[in-house]
């Protein structure tokens, strides 16, 4: 009787283990995934990440969690995310920082962009502003290069290393023939403080983080690096109406995961992207924020990836920046 209980028990749990999955097995995702953004909070990449999240977890209907993490403009963060199990529970927000400058800057960065990572999606894009304090004696590009010319060594600006702030202002000195001063911070939030504090004098930001104080006075713009002039600031020129004809600069967001992430599921996470970013009420959010949303598959991300890298490259060696 008991040999038979026992039997009895015994096959019904292989049924009950022959129905249950393996954790392998189960539909992506069954846990919280963890999105990575390799810039402190703040600045522009936590702002869209934020917003970007929260669409996701109701999409995925699962937590997606946020976490910092600085250094070295971004690349510290994206070379750690190349060592996370390719399972699609670690996603790593990607910038032309990290993405398109820091290997063009770097001796030996430590991962390639385009072989190191499965490319999700885009999310959005943003041109920056150039902006000085109230109280540098100039309203134009042309005129504050005047200034920092009589005064070398004077001005200073800061932004994290190897990102586009970074490249923009070392090409402006290159370009433009002024001494100006550089000084590594560990994002655009720490750098933007800095500014207003006066610390620095010259500031290149996405516009979103900047607008409230350029509209309050504590901040003027001198120039735009967007093709054409910004609805949000209609008077204020761009790059090629102060002196630099068809100079552009564009800063872009997207999602990444490491090599090897199974193909299925980047297919789920941008199909939840895109959906999110096709939205009315993202695309209103974005633009709240001086962004504008960008949709593709995963190949248009990864081969826009590979054309930026070239492009910035050519900014880098002309601007003579090269770090260790």
């Amino acid at each position: 009787m008991i040999g038979k209980q026992f039997l009895s028990a015994a096959l019904a749990a292989l049924v009950w283990l022959a129905a249950e999955p393996p954790a392998s097995a189960q539909p992506y995702p069954s846990r919280p995934i963890k999105m990575i953004v390799p810039f402190a909070p703040g600045g522009a990449t936590d702002l869209i990440t934020r917003l970007v999240a929260q669409h996701l977890a109701s999409r995925l209907r699962t937590n997606v969690v946020v976490e910092n993490r600085t250094g070295s403009g971004g690349t510290l963060a994206t070379k750690a995310a190349t060592t996370a199990d390719p399972d699609g529970y670690t996603i790593l927000v990607a910038t032309n920082g990290p993405f398109a400058i820091g290997p063009a800057i770097y001796r030996n960065v430590g991962y390639d962009p385009v072989n190191s990572f499965a490319a999700i999606a885009f999310l959005a894009s943003a041109p920056d502003v150039i902006v000085v304090r109230p109280d540098i004696p100039a309203a134009t590009l042309h005129e504050f290069i005047a200034y920092a010319k009589a005064n070398p060594g004077k001005v200073a600006y800061g932004s994290g290393l190897g990102t586009p702030p970074h490249v923009i202002g070392e090409w402006l000195k290159a370009k433009a023939g002024i001494d100006v001063v550089y000084l590594p911070h560990r994002g655009g939030g720490p750098a933007l403080n800095d500014l207003l504090g006066g610390h620095t004098q010259l500031g290149i930001e996405i516009m979103h983080p900047l607008l409230p104080y350029i509209q309050e006075g504590k901040l003027k713009p001198l120039a735009v690096t967007s093709a054409g002039r910004r609805p949000e600031l209609p008077d204020v020129p761009t790059l090629s109406e102060s002196g630099f004809p068809g100079q552009t600069f564009l800063a872009w967001f997207g999602l990444a995961a490491p090599a090897g992430t199974p193909p299925e599921i980047v297919a789920t996470l941008n199909a939840a992207t895109n959906e999110a970013l096709a939205s009315e009420q993202v695309k209103a959010d974005l633009a709240k924020i001086g962004f504008e949303a960008r949709i593709g598959s995963p190949a248009d991300f990864g081969q826009f990836i590979a054309q930026d890298m070239a492009g910035w490259a050519a900014v880098v060696k002309a601007a003579g920046i090269s770090i260790d």
